[in-house]
């Protein structure tokens, strides 16, 4: 039985579906207790009786990352659950697929306020939090197209490249805190599609975003 995490206490948001699902039921299948947190309260509570039913701990939470207001009480439930948070993987997310002179203001900041935003929550409010452990693993989901961009997805990669150097800067930040940051996952593409805090799918599932592009296509 993996025990890697045994005792470790653990938060997942947007862990109702595709990366946070994995990352939900890989943390509780090394053994870490599990708060899932969603929108998508019929995926996620689905997801949490799967990891249960394998032997797991698991809990889940209604959760949108874009509300400060609940996140510290998203924190105290984790605390209260575990007695302590030791792993907050910031995966919630959307990709809105948009060539950048028709993309909507309303759709920027959809886009920014989940995917930026959420994720500056969810350290500024997971730090104190770790502190109180000792330490903990901060996980920020980015992706390739923070590095490279990619043809209608020009939001997308402003919010993932985004994500990689606020990584960067709060991990020297916070070094003394034994407060570890990781960036994940440099994907290219995910067979779900995305789905966010509207728990609707903006791009299609299994679109090849580089094969609509000539510089990307092999001659």
């Amino acid at each position: 039985m993996p025990s890697l995490l045994v005792g470790k206490g653990a938060v997942v948001t947007g862990g109702a579906s595709g990366i946070g699902e994995a990352c939900s039921q890989t943390l509780a299948g090394e053994g870490a207790s599990v708060l899932v947190t969603d929108v998508d309260d019929g995926l996620g509570k689905a997801v949490v009786e799967r990891i249960v039913k394998a032997g797991g701990k698991a809990h889940y939470l209604h959760h949108d990352v874009r509300d400060e207001a609940a996140w510290p009480g998203v924190i105290s439930q984790a605390e209260k659950l575990f007695g302590h948070l030791d792993v907050m993987v910031a995966n919630a997310g959307i990709g809105i697929m948009s060539p950048i002179e028709s993309m909507t203001l309303a759709d920027w900041q959809r886009q920014q306020a989940i995917n930026l935003d959420g994720v500056f929550l969810s350290v500024k409010h997971a730090i104190p939090a770790m502190r109180r452990a000792g330490g903990g693993s901060i996980v920020l989901m980015s992706s390739i197209a923070g590095l490279r961009g990619a043809p209608g997805l020009a939001a997308y990669s402003a919010t993932k490249g985004g994500v990689r150097l606020l990584a960067k800067s709060v991990a020297l930040e916070h070094a003394a805190d034994k407060i570890r940051f990781v960036t994940g996952l440099s994907h290219w593409w995910v067979p779900q599609g995305f789905r966010g805090s509207g728990g609707r799918h903006w791009m299609p599932r299994g679109a090849s975003i580089p094969s609509r592009c000539p510089v990307y296509r092999r001659r």
